[in-house]
């Protein structure tokens, strides 16, 4: 199995939202907020080529939300989806799988991309299935009032009349290809999935909205946009408990500052985060 990080940029959000109930004088010296109280973060999805299959996870946000939208979220950088899967020697027709681990904006927006040239909207890989699981696309085309405003019917929706969307089965551990098993998450939104994957040489996690930063590793740090917060503390727990003893890495989503890192503990026997740095070079 090859892993690839694949930068599509960043994003802008509130400091507060994603901090939670950590006072400001805390977070605000880890990543430091704008005028408006807003911090940026990594739009950072994987490629995963095992056996005959290219496999996306999550897609960024994309490109076809109008000023208004981007005036909230401020979209930059000189990375992009399309542009990083090319450094990578991959093109949009060689992807044969999306696997999108939940349907908020800034993980499956690029799912559906905006023709700048015709104007239409069409699937960014024109031959891959993307993956869902019904619970969750159910969740998200009737959000609560929490949540409404992270699910866009267009950027999924599309993909179900279509025939592009497909659903793995909800039960614990599965494997979805070769040396890619899924878990299951219920503390950010209804059964977030959660990829563990297996190199042969080291296990990855790639942990979407669960640890989005490595900031988030400290027990407190729990976004306010999780709809179950006490559940995000217990699967935290169990997660980094599990990566510890057995030297997993994690690969961070929204981390602005490094891709992937490992734990270790502290002088108090609390876990913390040890060597961090780029995928690759974690990995040798």
């Amino acid at each position: 199995m090859k892993l690839t990080p694949v930068h599509t940029g960043f994003l802008k959000l509130d400091g507060g939202a994603m901090f939670g109930v950590v006072p400001k004088r805390m977070w605000e010296r880890l990543n430091p907020p704008d005028a408006n109280n807003m911090c940026t973060w990594a739009l950072r999805t994987l490629l995963v080529e095992t056996g005959d299959r290219k496999i996306l996870i999550d897609t960024g946000i994309g490109n076809k939300q109008d000023d208004r939208f981007r005036s909230h979220f401020e979209p930059h950088g000189e990375q992009s989806l399309f542009g990083s899967l090319a450094d990578a020697g991959v093109s949009r027709e060689a992807i044969t799988d999306v696997f999108l681990t939940h349907l908020h904006f800034d993980h499956c927006g690029g799912a559906l991309w905006l023709d700048e040239k015709t104007g239409i909207v069409e699937p960014a890989f024109p031959n891959a299935t993307y993956w869902s699981n019904e619970p969750h696309f159910r969740w998200a085309s009737a959000p609560n009032a929490r949540e409404k405003a992270s699910f866009l019917a267009e950027n999924f929706q599309p993909l179900l009349e279509m025939g592009k969307m497909k659903f793995v089965d909800v039960r614990q551990d599965i494997e979805f290809a070769p040396g890619f098993r899924v878990r299951f998450f219920y503390g950010h939104t209804e059964a977030m999935m959660v990829p563990v994957l297996d190199t042969g040489s080291h296990t990855v996690w790639y942990c979407a909205d669960v640890l989005p930063s490595q900031w988030h590793i400290g027990m407190p740090y729990v976004m306010a946009y999780d709809v179950r917060p006490l559940v995000t503390l217990d699967e935290k727990a169990a997660i980094l408990q599990q990566v510890l003893e057995e030297k997993h890495l994690l690969f961070f989503e929204h981390d602005p500052v490094i891709e992937a890192g490992m734990l270790t503990t502290d002088s108090k026997g609390r876990i913390v985060l040890g060597e961090s740095g780029n995928l690759a070079d974690l990995q040798k």
